[in-house]
């Protein structure tokens, strides 16, 4: 399992549009396979910084869903409307594997 992290820079002044954005992929990335943990917006701190976050089984499986996605008429409405509404400044995407595992149990002498 990979997860892939998208760092967002968006337009401080246009968060709603990201919110509609990411509620958008809150409906289809899991429709098309991926599971998708969430989006998330500015609330303190940076106003232009976001993330998106979602787990694959692998690279090709990602490449499968990316397929899938850009194929779904959700998925391309959204990328449409991003492009049109140009609230998001620069999209960088990395995967990472969790290395903490089995993080959640107790050490016991």
């Amino acid at each position: 399992m990979i997860t892939c992290f998208i760092r967002y820079e968006i337009d401080p002044f246009n968060r709603e549009a990201f919110d509609e954005y990411a509620r958008n992929w809150g409906r289809a990335i899991p429709r098309c396979g991926a599971d998708l943990v969430g989006y998330f917006s500015p609330h303190e701190g940076s106003s232009t910084t976001a993330y998106g976050v979602y787990h694959v089984e692998s690279l090709a499986a990602y490449e499968a869903y990316r397929a899938r996605l850009r194929d779904d008429p959700l998925g391309r409405a959204n990328y449409d409307f991003a492009r049109r509404e140009k609230f998001i400044r620069r999209e960088d995407r990395i995967f990472l594997r969790l290395a903490s595992a089995p993080h959640g149990e107790l050490i016991r002498p």
